[in-house]
């Protein structure tokens, strides 16, 4: 609803494309900024606390926003930089918000609450406007802020009353810059992970062009009013609604990757069809089916990425999503809008319709997942040895596997997992040898910040993790397994003579 109004506020102050771009952009950078700070907080500190703050943080700007604009005292640097501060707000409060929500429900129901939780937040991005619009219309845009200002005193009460579950843990909290440290690593050796990320870029970077540009086609192309306006949003509503209800008898006959490719050419249709009709019913047509296909799409990559997260880095590693997400968002916003400045509305549309087309051929056979529940962790660590003194780190661990005769094709094959295991579960260098006196005998060497931080590890090993380990087992010299040894920096007092 705020975007739409501070939309139409800043086409009434202007009418630069790329101005009206910076509406979306303002509220989407702060989370390239701050998402990844925010992700780890919300996975150290108490996470009811955190999102207050960032609610009271949006309150603040949007009561400010509502003034301002029932003054008539709005500028266009005025608007840019209240939308920015509330989406700082949103940017420190959304990871821990999203990875929340599954934890409130029993655990055999947690993964069709991943899936409610993202379509009920799509769903507000898309029916959020078109409400937005016909207030719009009806009011004055001073309203609309107003409105957004009490929302947020609704969600502040909602929080305060919710039971919001406690995290346990017997190891000290890590440090921040180590936590963001081990959700980086956890993403970029999680394959699925990274390829639904960049799902997700190219989806959102083209998609977005629809809605930085709609002002647009709707004042200019179509010559329509606030009214006029708020009724094309209401269209866009529409096909959310209709998405919401249908969208689970879509799933059932289509598979992840056909209904990503039926969003990502709907919409390319949708922004077509926009680009060159100057009838009011066939854009009200467009973006009904526009409306269906971004929550479609959203729905799913959201859903398949938080069902693959563990608890222990569950907020910072979708903070990583959100970034890309919001990051996607806000450029592709700029960008089209820069090519509709530089050439013509028509133009914006036409390029973010071809990439579509071009991005669903050339992400086709990147993963994607069916939503699965999220891999468990193991109910026991695998055991450590008792350490008196932890010492100054880092931790370097040799593991030694005397492979049988026949094997080594099968166990190097395996190595690749087990890399990227030990790196996601926080080793910060991996190594593999080859044993030159003594054939087939392998040496895996992997460090670990801290023996802490080597606890942690053990304790985020999952299912498919251990069953790594037990495949190399079984390809082993018969009556022998891999021997392990632990090795911790000591710190060595300086002489005070040279």
């Amino acid at each position: 609803m705020q975007t739409v109004a501070a939309q139409w506020v800043m086409i009434s102050l202007t009418s630069s494309p790329l101005l009206l771009s910076s509406v979306s952009a303002a509220g989407s950078i702060p989370v390239l900024l701050l998402g990844i700070p925010a992700g780890v907080l919300g996975d150290l500190v108490d996470r009811r606390g955190l999102i207050i703050v960032a609610q009271l943080t949006m309150l603040l700007a949007a009561g400010a926003l509502a003034a301002l604009a029932a003054a008539g005292s709005l500028t266009a640097a005025l608007l840019i930089g209240l939308l920015f501060v509330i989406g700082v707000g949103g940017a420190l409060g959304a990871p821990t918000w999203q990875t929340l929500q599954p934890e409130l429900v029993p655990a055999e129901d947690r993964q069709q609450a991943i899936a409610l939780g993202s379509v009920n937040q799509n769903l507000a991005r898309a029916v959020g406007p078109a409400i937005g619009g016909l207030l719009l219309a009806a009011t004055s845009a001073a309203m609309v802020f107003l409105a957004n200002a009490v929302s947020f005193v609704a969600v502040l009460g909602a929080v305060i009353v919710t039971p919001v579950p406690r995290r346990t843990s017997t190891l000290p909290r890590e440090h921040a810059i180590t936590a963001a440290r081990a959700g980086g690593r956890f993403v970029q050796n999680s394959p699925v992970l990274l390829a639904l990320i960049i799902r997700s870029i190219a989806f959102v970077f083209l998609a977005s062009a629809t809605w930085a540009l709609l002002p647009l086609v709707a004042h200019h192309r179509l010559g329509l009013g606030s009214t006029g306006y708020g009724l094309l949003l209401g269209c866009v509503g529409l096909g959310a609604l209709l998405a919401a209800n249908f969208g689970p008898a879509l799933r059932q006959r289509l598979s992840p990757r056909g209904i990503y490719g039926l969003a990502c050419s709907a919409i390319a249709g949708a922004s077509l069809l926009l680009a060159v009709t100057h009838s009011v019913a066939l854009a009200a047509v467009a973006l009904v089916v526009a409306g269906a296909a971004w929550i479609t799409g959203l729905g799913l990559l959201n859903t398949a990425y938080q069902s693959q997260l563990p608890t222990w880095v569950k907020a910072r590693a979708f903070a990583f999503y959100l970034v890309a997400f919001q990051g996607a968002s806000g450029i592709g916003a700029l960008c089209l809008g820069a090519i509709a400045q530089g050439s013509s509305v028509s133009a914006g549309l036409l390029t973010a319709a071809g990439g579509l087309v071009a991005v669903t051929v050339l992400t086709w056979r990147l993963a994607l997942p069916l939503g699965n529940a999220t891999d468990a962790l193991i109910a026991e660590p695998l055991p450590l040895p008792s350490v008196s003194e932890a010492g100054a780190g880092p931790v370097i661990v040799t593991v030694e596997y005397r492979i049988a005769a026949g094997n080594e094709e099968g166990v190097l094959a395996l190595m690749g997992e087990l890399r990227r295991m030990r790196r996601r579960t926080g080793a910060v260098h991996w190594h593999l040898q080859r044993d030159v006196d003594k054939p087939g005998t392998f040496t895996e060497t992997f460090v670990v910040g801290s023996w802490p931080e080597h606890e942690r590890q053990h304790a985020r090993i999952q299912g498919s993790d251990l069953s790594v380990l037990d495949k190399i087992e079984t390809l082993l010299e018969p009556g022998g397994s891999r021997s392990v040894r632990h090795s911790i920096g000591v710190r060595v007092s300086r002489s005070s003579q040279a």
